[in-house]
């Protein structure tokens, strides 16, 4: 859900190249130019961690359990602490796209350094709160957890992805959307927003409606899947129900090389930072609500003369009733009482006339 080591251990082991990667073990990422300056390393070890075994996995732990320790450490000494050898880091680097150790612990030692500096909300990342914490502490641990996430998310988001579905969402003929659980809640705010600036876009949790529903969509329309692990059977269902009749499929999901992204055309990407009390599936709905309120804006800039005109439409048929509440809000006599409608006192005297 990276380069060579110049100390002399690194040298005593030597350079291994690309078959030194075992079958089975995920294999490098594809070389690009931003590699070396991306701040979002950590968020890709955590994205790839379900994908790393045995002595690889152990490593991306080691990482991630303590970053700043490992942005210090020599790769012998890594490989110690997670009862590895530098042979082992060294794959683990090339699973990332790094060339060796040296580039890992470099983007490592500048993206742990750039969040001190943010304002030290990464001081209790990944502590775990007790049930004697005061709820002080547990806010500061809330916060640092889903700023991280958020920073995390931005790294790891494809804007050309987002791009992408946006101009397909706003060509649209007809929206779907599914989400099972608490994916379901944030499809459904999707829903809401989109469907307020004039989308034609459905929501589905059941899947009997939802495969329905996706046999009716064609080319030109288009389904959105939304599920954090990527791997709720009846959202990957759905959205290849409606891959296989034309319509462009958008997977929203933290783990790239799971089920639901690998169906669909356009995979938006998200992460998460748990904490205790909130899994990676409930810490995960912020970065989702973030990714797709990205995404209604790139929608609403698209088809900016219908939004806004539906927008304005849509608020007009419901200002009356928000009328209505402020009025019984503020309808108070000087003397603070409520005022009584008309209605109740028409009632109260065929009451007393009876």
């Amino acid at each position: 859900m990276e380069r060579p080591e110049a100390d002399a251990a690194a040298v005593a082991i030597g350079v291994v190249d690309a078959s030194d990667v075992h079958p089975g073990e995920p294999g490098p990422l594809a070389p690009s130019a931003d590699v070396q300056t991306s701040d979002a390393v950590l968020a890709r070890v955590r994205v790839r961690l379900p994908e790393f075994t045995g002595a690889l996995q152990r490593v991306a732990e080691q990482v991630l359990t303590d970053p700043a320790a490992a942005a210090r450490a020599t790769i012998v000494e890594l490989a110690e602490r997670s009862g590895t050898s530098p042979a082992t880091v060294t794959r683990f680097c090339r699973a990332l796209g790094f060339d060796g150790y040296a580039d890992l612990r470099l983007t490592i030692a500048g993206e742990t350094g750039r969040a001190a500096r943010a304002a030290g909300w990464a001081v209790d990342i990944g502590r775990e709160i007790q049930p004697s914490d005061p709820l002080e502490r547990v806010l500061a641990q809330i916060m640092a957890a889903d700023t991280r996430a958020m920073h995390d998310t931005a790294a790891l988001l494809d804007l050309g992805e987002v791009k992408r579905a946006a101009e397909a969402i706003a060509t649209a003929s007809r929206v779907d959307i599914y989400g099972a659980s608490g994916s379901a809640l944030v499809g459904e705010e999707m829903q809401f927003s989109l469907h307020r600036i004039g989308v034609p876009v459905w929501a589905w949790t059941d899947v009997h409606g939802g495969l329905a529903s996706a046999a009716l969509l064609r080319v030109g329309d288009v389904a959105l899947g939304i599920s954090h692990s990527g791997q709720t059977r009846e959202t990957i269902e759905m959205i290849a129900e409606a891959g296989s009749h034309g319509a462009t499929t958008v997977a929203l999901t933290s783990f790239p090389r799971s089920p639901l992204a690998e169906v669909a055309d356009i995979v938006l990407l998200t992460a998460s930072q748990a904490t205790t009390f909130r899994p990676d599936a409930l810490s995960a709905r912020h970065p989702q609500l973030v990714v797709l309120d990205l995404l209604y804006i790139a929608v609403a800039q698209r088809t900016h003369e219908r939004a806004h005109a539906s927008f304005q439409r849509t608020a007009r048929a419901v200002d009356g009733h928000k009328q209505s509440m402020k009025s019984e809000r503020t309808g108070r006599s000087e003397r603070g009482r409520p005022r009584v409608p008309a209605q109740a006192v028409v009632a109260s005297k065929e009451v007393r006339r009876s």
